[in-house]
């Protein structure tokens, strides 16, 4: 089953490019390059029995209850989803070590503070996610790491109700042409990342998982030591049935994990 959605390519340009998140020192302030609309079609995976698998492709899907009920600003959720989420990316990929470094919580309002992301990107280029590894680990433990086979998964899940509105939308790595990539700045007060940006290519092929729930997660790669490939993805502006008011709300987390 396929489905049509809009997406926000970005565009190659002479100069360098940057998002600045929080910009001004003001929450939730996004100063974004130029973005281009288009509409792309979509593939279902739960028409097709998920066909896609992070072996193949870079993203899996899974169901994963979780014991959490409430996600909230404060730290009393987080042992446990923690461990959750260790017991999945030790189950699904076999990973060693996990280091869960970060969980945003994103709301589809105009007046929330972390919005769905609204761009096709990837998580890290090859220097920002090598300065992630030394951020988060220290130059010493990170060099270890180094050594052997490490990755950055990010985890996906809906919170509250199955999404109708604005699902997380991948590419498959194996339609995405070396040049269709762009480097960015992603500029914070404090630091200084980047991310890869895509181009738009009419080979493109893009999937989903129609209404996921809360049950539900997707798992990612964005950004692998020896070489797997790096996914794009975006929130997909679309609507499974009209007559459903809920708001997507989610949950990213962002892990690193050794091999």
């Amino acid at each position: 089953m396929t489905r049509t959605a809009m997406v926000n390519y970005h565009v190659h340009k002479p100069h360098r490019q940057a998002f600045e998140l929080d910009a001004g020192g003001i929450v939730g302030n996004l100063i974004s390059p130029e973005l281009a609309p288009t509409e792309v079609t979509v593939y279902d995976e739960r028409g097709v029995g998920a066909a896609t698998t992070f072996e193949g492709s870079s993203v899996g899907f899974s169901s994963f209850p979780t014991a959490v009920t409430q996600f909230d600003n404060t730290a009393n959720w987080r042992a446990t989803y923690d461990q959750e989420l260790t017991k999945l990316l030790t189950s699904e990929l076999d990973a060693k070590e996990v280091v869960i470094f970060d969980h945003t919580v994103r709301l589809d309002d105009p007046d929330a503070d972390r919005k769905p992301a609204r761009n096709v990107h990837s998580d890290y280029s090859l220097h920002g996610a090598k300065q992630r590894i030394i951020d988060i680990l220290g130059e010493g433990t990170a060099e270890e790491w180094s050594q052997g086979h490490y990755a950055f998964i990010n985890v996906w899940r809906p919170i509250d109700n199955p999404i109708n509105s604005a699902p997380l939308g991948f590419i498959l790595p194996e339609s995405v042409a070396d040049d269709d990539w762009i480097l960015l700045d992603l500029i914070y007060p404090d630091r200084k990342g980047q991310i890869m940006g895509l181009a738009a290519n009419p080979d493109h092929e893009w999937i989903y998982m129609s209404k996921m729930t809360p049950d539900d997660v997707a798992f990612f790669n964005i950004y692998d030591n020896r070489g797997r490939a790096s996914i794009a993805h975006s929130a997909l502006d679309m609507i499974e049935d009209p007559n459903v008011s809920s708001i997507r709300k989610s949950i990213e987390s962002r892990t690193l994990v050794r091999f």
